[in-house]
């Protein structure tokens, strides 16, 4: 796994698939839960992570394999409904937000939002387009996308967002 010094982010540094050229990688599921649980074991808090792509393309399947990665222990289920599931692992807390359902960037206050991203936490957020400007900075962002050509292999772009 490549990695990139990150000092003055707090010792964050981005993870970017192997061998990926500007860190963009084609995986199937079981590669994308291997790299996944790889990004959650080397994670500390705080850190927030925006996982982006359309439906179906392995966003929650990857917020798993970085939970377990990261020490959660019980099953990860998507919070589309809830907006906000917290979980327990031994480094902190981790939120993981689903933020689909929302219209607007204001609706992150009922969400305590602000406290969540402030947190000493790991901090998953799927759909983060839906909070607009309201993302805080020194963040991974990670995307997903399918390959019309390959339907069981998904692109993975990893970076860090200064």
């Amino acid at each position: 796994m490549s990695e990139h010094v990150a000092g003055e982010h707090g010792g964050h540094a981005p993870l970017v698939p192997v061998l990926a050229d500007h860190g963009a990688l084609a995986m199937d599921e079981a590669e994308l839960r291997d790299w996944g649980h790889r990004f959650g074991r080397s994670t500390h808090p705080p850190l927030v992570v925006t996982l982006s792509g359309e439906l179906g393309a392995g966003k929650t399947t990857l917020v798993q394999a970085i939970c377990e990665g990261y020490g959660v222990r019980g099953e990860v289920t998507s919070p589309t409904f809830a907006l906000v599931h917290e979980y327990e692992a031994p480094q902190s807390a981790v939120y993981h937000l689903d933020l689909y359902r929302l219209d607007r960037p204001d609706q992150l206050d009922a969400l305590a939002w602000d406290e969540i991203v402030s947190a000493r936490a790991l901090v998953l957020v799927e759909w983060p387009d839906r909070a607009g400007d309201r993302l805080p900075n020194g963040r991974v962002t990670l995307s997903l996308q399918h390959l019309p050509d390959d339907p069981g292999r998904r692109l993975l772009y990893a970076g860090w967002h200064p």
